[in-house]
């Protein structure tokens, strides 16, 4: 058995230690929000927070996560921060397929907790590993700056 809490509640599972945290989230408790994408951590669609840090739940083996903290896209509203960060990728429209977009949204979250008023740079740089298939980089960096300035 494997203990962590996620969205601040206590989780046990009884899986191998090398499942992905993916898969334990999606297929063993059925919290669908995290996304697979590429399963090689490189486009950013699984994208939770460990601890507060940003993780690529397909290749982060659910042992390393023991004993710790996951906050997947079903709780980032749950703060201040997480309901600027919604409210702004609302106002700006930023969803058009949306299957990238709770990756998006945890790495924004993570950005805006770690430097609340970034530069241009620091969003382009932050952002930049969470691929959009459609193309709404534009979108998303309005609205995590839009983020911000509603933090201030």
């Amino acid at each position: 058995m494997i203990s962590f809490r996620l969205n601040g509640q206590p989780q046990q599972v009884d899986v191998p230690g090398d499942t992905p945290v993916l898969w334990v989230l999606r297929d063993t408790l059925g919290m669908t929000g995290t996304k697979f994408g590429c399963g090689v951590a490189v486009c950013g669609a699984c994208t939770v927070h460990v601890d507060g840090e940003q993780r690529r739940a397909c290749v982060t083996p659910i042992e390393s996560v023991a004993g710790q903290q996951i906050t997947t896209i079903e709780a980032i509203g749950g703060d201040r921060v997480g309901q600027a960060v919604q409210e702004a990728w609302i106002k700006h429209d930023v969803v058009q397929c949306g299957y990238c977009q709770s990756g998006q949204i945890m790495a924004a979250v993570a950005l805006l907790r770690h430097r609340p008023q970034p530069s241009d740079a620091d969003i382009d740089a932050a952002m930049s590993a969470n691929l959009c298939r459609c193309g709404t980089y534009v979108r998303i960096h309005a609205a995590v700056k839009d983020a911000a300035r509603s933090l201030a």
